[in-house]
């Protein structure tokens, strides 16, 4: 088999701060954004690896979901448990201090797990747990 990941997704709940972050503190580069108001679907990505994306898009947009479940979904983005994604970079410490001057909210400065990764940890606007691992 030969599979690749594509497009990751992502909740947002308010797509002007969700391009602030991930175009303007995390770097990535904007690939497409349709929609209008807050049902805006936007996907953005690292500019050196086009063929993987993340899809920023509205929480329970899907017609089959009840209001009882949309109810859940805002719950849990508010508690910032409904949505993560770990990413990766070779300078921890700098990125760590790029993404702390952008205002980002810090949730873990740089730490050596003990499972042996060192890592540091963020919150996207949406609630969205942004985790950072060093390459080694």
């Amino acid at each position: 088999m030969d599979i690749t990941i594509h497009t990751s997704f992502l909740p947002h709940d308010d797509p002007d701060a969700a391009l602030a972050f991930y175009r303007d503190t995390l770097g990535f580069e904007v690939r497409s954004d349709v929609g209008h108001g807050k049902m805006r679907w936007i996907t953005v990505g690292p500019a050196d690896q086009p063929g993987t994306s993340i899809l920023l898009a509205p929480p329970a947009a899907d017609p089959g979901i009840t209001e009882d479940e949309r109810r859940t979904i805002t719950e849990m983005m508010a508690k910032g448990t409904y949505g993560w994604i770990l990413l990766a970079t070779r300078d921890l410490d700098s990125t760590f201090e790029q993404l702390q001057a952008g205002d980002a909210e810090v949730v873990q400065e740089p730490t050596e797990q003990p499972y042996g990764v060192r890592d540091c940890a963020f919150r996207d606007p949406a609630g969205n747990l942004v985790r950072i691992q060093e390459v080694r």
